[in-house]
C-alpha cells in the first residue's frame, strides 16, 4: 500500500491540531446524552423511548440549521485560506441569522405543541405523555444550541478550536450535575424525572454561549464580535451565498424530512423496538460525534488549500479523508461490538429489546462504515464549493430508495422489527460507488475566492477536465 495515499506527516499533524479537539469536544456532547440516557434508564423502558422520539425531533432541527451551518463553513474556510476577514464576517451574519430563525421556530413549535411533534413520531400515548414535559423544555434550548453552533463552526473554520472544547467541557459538566439532580431529586431539589433531563440541557446550553462569547470578548478583535460587518451584506453577496448554500440547505432539510418519515415507521414498531432504537441512536451519535471532529477537520483544511488556490493539495487531502475517516468508524464500531451485551444494559435494555439492541449494533459495523465515508465525501465536496451534486445524491437516493423500502417494510408488509432497521441503510451501499468516482475526477472543485477561481483552469488542465466538465479520454 502506498502510503502516501493514507497522509503524511503534516497532513496528520494538521488532522490532529483540527479535528482531534473537534472529535473530544462532539464525544463530550454526545457523551452527556449518553449519560442522560442512562438515568433516565433507570425510571423504565418506556421513559428512554419517550426521550429518544424527542432526541428525533431535535435530530430534525439539527437538520434544518445545519445546512447554514455546513454554507457558512464553505465561506468561512475558504475566505479563511484567502485571508479575507471581512468577507467571514459577512457570511457568518448571515449565517448566524438564518440559524437563529430555524432555532426560534422549531423551539416555538417543541414548546407551544409538544404534543402534536410527538403524535408525529408514534402513536402509543403512554410514550407522549410522558415525552411531552421533556420537550417542551427542551425547546427553550434550541436558539442557544443554533448560536453556539454559529459561534463553535466559525471559530473551527479559522482553526481556534480550544475555546469550543472548552466551553463544551464545563456546559456538559453543567448538564451532567443537573440532570443527577433533577432527575432524581436530590439535596431537596424536586424529582423531575425526564423533564429534569431537560432542564439541564437548557442550563447548559446558557453556560455554553456565555463562555463562547466571553472568550470572543477578550479576543477583543474577534469575527464573531465585529457586528458593524456581518450585517453589510451586498446583493450580490447574499446571492452567491444562496446559490452556494441553497442546495446544502434543501440536502439537510429533505434529509431531516427522510428520516422523519423513516422514524415514523419506526415508532410504529413493538415498543421494545423503539427503545432499541432510542438507545441506539445514541451510540450512533456517539461514534458519529468522533468522526465529525474528522469531518469538521477536512471542511477546513480543503476548504482552505482550495480558497488559498492550492487546489492540487486540496485534491490530495480530499481524498486521504475519503479512506481516514471511515477507517476511523470501522475501528470504533468494532471496539463497541464485544460489550454491546453490557453496554446496551446500562441504559436499562433488557429482554427483547436488549436482543434489538446487539443485532441492531451488529449490523451497524458495516453500514456505519459506509454512511460515514458518503458523508466525509460530500462534506469535502461542500467545502470545495460543488454544493449540488452530494445532495442529488443522498437525497435521490433517499426518497427514490430507502424511504419507499422502509415504508413498504415497516407499514405494508410489516415485517419484523430488524428487518425494518436494516433497510434504513439500504441507500448507502448505491451511494458509495458514485460518490468515490466522482472524488476521483476533480471537477468538484469549485472555488468561492479570487485565489481559488485564477488557480481552477490550470488545476483543470492537469486533470484533464473538459470545460464542459467531463474528462478527457486517452
Amino acid at each position: 500500500m502506498n502510503l502516501s495515499k493514507i497522509g503524511d506527516k503534516q497532513f496528520f499533524k494538521k488532522v490532529i491540531a483540527i479535528g482531534l479537539p473537534i472529535a473530544l469536544q462532539n464525544l463530550l456532547v454526545n457523551s452527556s446524552t449518553m449519560i442522560d440516557t442512562m438515568m433516565i434508564g433507570t425510571l423504565g423502558e418506556l421513559s428512554v423511548a419517550a426521550v429518544g422520539l424527542a432526541s428525533q425531533y431535535a435530530s430534525l432541527f439539527f437538520s434544518a440549521f445545519f445546512g447554514f451551518t455546513s454554507g457558512g463553513i464553505m465561506f468561512f474556510s475558504q475566505y479563511w485560506g484567502a485571508g479575507d476577514e471581512k468577507g467571514i464576517a459577512r457570511a457568518y451574519g448571515l449565517a448566524v441569522s438564518c440559524m437563529l430563525l430555524v432555532g426560534i421556530l422549531f423551539g416555538g413549535a417543541a414548546i407551544f405543541a409538544p404534543r402534536f411533534v410527538l403524535g408525529i413520531y408514534t402513536d402509543k400515548q403512554n410514550i407522549i405523555e410522558i415525552g411531552v414535559p421533556y420537550l417542551r423544555i427542551m425547546g427553550i434550548s434550541f436558539p442557544l444550541q443554533a448560536l453556539s453552533m454559529a459561534v463553535s463552526s466559525l471559530l473551527r473554520s479559522t482553526e481556534k478550536v480550544k475555546a469550543p472544547v472548552l466551553a463544551s467541557v464545563v456546559s456538559q459538566a453543567v448538564n451532567i450535575l443537573l440532570n443527577w439532580l433533577l432527575i432524581f431529586g436530590h439535596f431537596g431539589l424536586p424529582a423531575m424525572g425526564a423533564a429534569g433531563a431537560a432542564v439541564g440541557t437548557v442550563v447548559g446550553g446558557v453556560v455554553n454561549v456565555v463562555i463562547l462569547y466571553a472568550y470572543c470578548m477578550r479576543e477583543g478583535n474577534s469575527l464573531v464580535l465585529r457586528l458593524s460587518e456581518q450585517f453589510r451584506w451586498s446583493a450580490s453577496f447574499v446571492r452567491q451565498y444562496f446559490v452556494k448554500s441553497l442546495p446544502i440547505i434543501s440536502n439537510e432539510i429533505f434529509y431531516g424530512i427522510g428520516q422523519l418519515i423513516i422514524n415514523i415507521v419506526m415508532g410504529r414498531q413493538v415498543e421494545e423496538g423503539i427503545a432499541a432504537m432510542a438507545v441506539f441512536r445514541v451510540i450512533e451519535r456517539l461514534v458519529f460525534a468522533f468522526f465529525g471532529g474528522f469531518t469538521n477537520a477536512s471542511a477546513v483544511i480543503v476548504g482552505k488549500q482550495i480558497g488559498a488556490g492550492e487546489l492540487s493539495s486540496g485534491y490530495r487531502d480530499a481524498k486521504r479523508f475519503a479512506f481516514l475517516c471511515p477507517a476511523v468508524t470501522l475501528v470504533v464500531c468494532l471496539l463497541i461490538l464485544p460489550v454491546r451485551a453490557p453496554l446496551l444494559g446500562i441504559f436499562g435494555l433488557s429482554g427483547q429489546s436488549l436482543e434489538y439492541g446487539m443485532h441492531m449494533l451488529l449490523i451497524y459495523v458495516v453500514t456505519g462504515t459506509l454512511r460515514t465515508c458518503n458523508y466525509i465525501i460530500n462534506d469535502t465536496f461542500r467545502a470545495s464549493g460543488e454544493t449540488l451534486f452530494g445532495t442529488v445524491m443522498e437525497i435521490g437516493c433517499m426518497f427514490l430508495i430507502t424511504v419507499p423500502v422502509v415504508w413498504v417494510a415497516g407499514i405494508v408488509l410489516q415485517l419484523p422489527f430488524i428487518a425494518a432497521f436494516s433497510l434504513m441503510f439500504i441507500d448507502d451501499f448505491v451511494r458509495i460507488f458514485v460518490m468515490l468516482r466522482y472524488l476521483r475526477s476533480g471537477r468538484w472543485i469549485k472555488p468561492v475566492t479570487r485565489e481559488g477561481m485564477a488557480a481552477l483552469a490550470p488545476f483543470r488542465q492537469r486533470m484533464g477536465i473538459r470545460k464542459t466538465g467531463g474528462m478527457k479520454t486517452d
